[in-house]
């Protein structure tokens, strides 16, 4: 089954009143993050010495999975979720290290069923390396079909509300 979180979420536009929700309570800083620190290994380098791209991909899930159980040590009953959509944006290669990365995670936006997390992965020397936005739907986990979220799940997202993620625009345009 193929999700489209714009289909899911019509009233989740930038005029969300979840984000002014969030906001009002006072209970979101404009500059939330958390910051995980991710080891690399040496079998994640490609033939051009520097860390694949897929492995990029797989760090980004690990600081998205810690993230959540720092967020939600103890998940609500029959809260689940998918992910609906992956973009990545690489801004630099990232090196084999000793030392960790670190990619800092945030909530870009919450819906009615769906949220976006905000996820930028820094180097060593604290170079930004990849940007990368996740768009969650949240899903009955019985049926598996996209549910709206708990009033308790809601405020738990948008207390972690920071700094959505701007990419580039495209370098080419789509006519059709």
């Amino acid at each position: 089954m193929a999700l489209d979180p714009d289909a899911l979420d019509p009233d989740s536009s930038e005029s969300d009143s979840s984000a002014s929700d969030s906001s009002a309570s006072g209970s979101a800083e404009p500059d939330y993050h958390l910051d995980i620190p991710v080891a690399l290994r040496w079998g994640d380098m490609d033939i051009n010495n520097h860390i694949n791209n897929v492995q990029i991909a797989r760090i980004f899930e690990e600081s998205r999975v810690r993230s959540f159980f720092d967020w939600m040590p103890d998940r609500p009953r029959k809260f689940s979720f998918l992910v609906a959509r992956q973009d990545i944006e690489f801004s630099a290669p990232v090196h084999y290290s000793v030392d960790p990365v670190n990619v800092r995670t945030c909530i870009g936006r919450v819906g009615r069923s769906s949220f976006v997390l905000a996820l930028r992965l820094f180097d060593q020397s604290g170079m930004l390396c990849a940007t990368a936005e996740t768009t969650m739907v949240v899903v009955d986990p019985d049926t598996g079909r996209p549910t709206p979220m708990s009033d308790e799940v809601r405020a738990l997202l948008a207390a972690r509300l920071g700094q959505p993620v701007e990419f580039h625009a495209p370098r080419t345009k789509v006519t059709g």
